[in-house]
């Protein structure tokens, strides 16, 4: 169902919309029953975030409203103090064994803010891995040590290898998937979403508008998961913009078809720039090349320059999730609609939050902030 809904603060809530959600925390649950006893729903607090299948709407819109709560909190110094005495008796371990700048730094300063120590592996030829060790022996060696365990790996699927692995020992952590492949990146797509209802915060929020996604859409995982979220917004239309070869994979336009989310493919970025609110824009991801073929593509009618901007709407905004390439010049960085550096530092205090949830702080983090303000 989409639409805004009640915030039902720390948990989500198991309706059997999304069926059974092997995601969530085991253990004891509470029951909830509404004032007009027309359904009893089952509260469970947040554990594994593998995929974007996991986010509704009201919990969307807690995480943004949270974030906003901790960047404004660390602020102060009494604030500051405070997040980071949150977490200081827990570890995470940061198992990066693909390349990354900004989700690893946005991770490791999130756990530092709370207070929470932590480790890295970000080569797997340095681990065990090396000597025969199977990757579920080693996640579970990783259990053994920290309380949250955050993943970034070149091959879809290991974050939800580790975490189905997590539901069967007796002693699970928290799983954050922080990019699987080709196949999905949720913290992402929840930094995206921030970025995008504080850039229309003044025109009612992501419902109602136009985004266009431009790029290499056949292996950018960012443009898959964010284009999932989609399904919680009223009356957005997608617009795919991408170069012959690299469009939208099958499976995400068959999941925007059953959910009704209209979305249209082009190859004219020019035709369709006027009627865009927002342009996320992504690089060819050349390091999945099988045989060069992302030598053989021609940028051009797909960057954004001087020209393009004259295109856009005064009130567009430009998102990119970084690292860029020739397809956003540098001349765009100056232009006020350029939400992409934004978007970098977002991404720090919504991982804070989602970590802050993981860990069932959030009520005490709005409590802190209520009494700091």
């Amino acid at each position: 169902m989409k639409g805004n809904g009640p915030v039902w603060g720390r948990f989500l809530w198991d309706t059997g919309f999304y069926g059974a959600n092997p995601w969530h925390r085991r253990g004891s649950t509470n029951r909830l029953t509404f004032p007009d006893n027309r359904v009893e729903l089952t509260k469970i607090p947040m554990f594994h975030v593998v995929d974007t299948s996991i986010f509704d709407r009201p919990l969307l819109n807690d995480l943004c409203d949270l974030t906003t709560v901790v960047r404004t909190l660390a602020k102060s110094p009494e604030g500051a103090r405070h997040l980071q005495h949150l977490l200081p008796t827990k570890r995470a371990m940061l198992y990066f064994t693909q390349p990354s700048t900004r989700t690893f730094l946005s991770m490791n300063n999130a756990c530092h803010i709370l207070g929470i120590r932590t480790s890295e592996i970000r080569d797997s030829s340095v681990s065990s891995e090396v000597k025969g060790e199977t990757f579920e022996d080693s996640i579970r060696t990783f259990s053994s040590y920290v309380d949250l365990i955050v993943m970034r790996t070149p091959d879809p699927g290991y974050a939800a290898r580790a975490a189905a692995l997590m539901d069967s020992i007796p002693r699970p952590v928290p799983i954050v998937n922080a990019g699987s492949g080709k196949d999905q990146h949720p913290t992402q797509a929840l930094l995206d979403i921030y970025t995008l209802e504080r850039s229309f915060e003044n025109s009612g929020g992501i419902d109602g508008k136009v985004i266009g996604m431009m790029g290499d859409l056949k292996r950018g995982r960012t443009v898959r998961s964010l284009s999932r979220l989609m399904r919680h917004y009223d009356g957005v239309r997608l617009v795919f913009i991408a170069p012959d070869g690299f469009e939208m994979e099958p499976d995400i336009k068959a999941f925007l078809a059953e959910n009704g989310i209209p979305f249209e493919e082009t190859g004219r970025l020019h035709d369709v720039l006027p009627e865009l609110d927002a342009i996320y824009v992504t690089r060819i991801q050349s390091e999945h090349d099988v045989d060069a073929e992302s030598s053989a593509v021609n940028l051009a009618p797909f960057t954004i320059g001087t020209p393009e901007l004259g295109m856009l709407k005064k009130t567009a905004a430009v998102m990119h999730p970084l690292p860029r390439g020739p397809e956003i010049a540098v001349e765009v960085d100056q232009d006020p609609r350029a939400m992409y550096w934004r978007q970098e530092r977002n991404g720090m205090w919504m991982r804070v939050a989602l970590i802050a949830k993981i860990f069932d702080l959030d009520e005490e983090i709005r409590g802190l902030a209520s009494r700091t303000g």
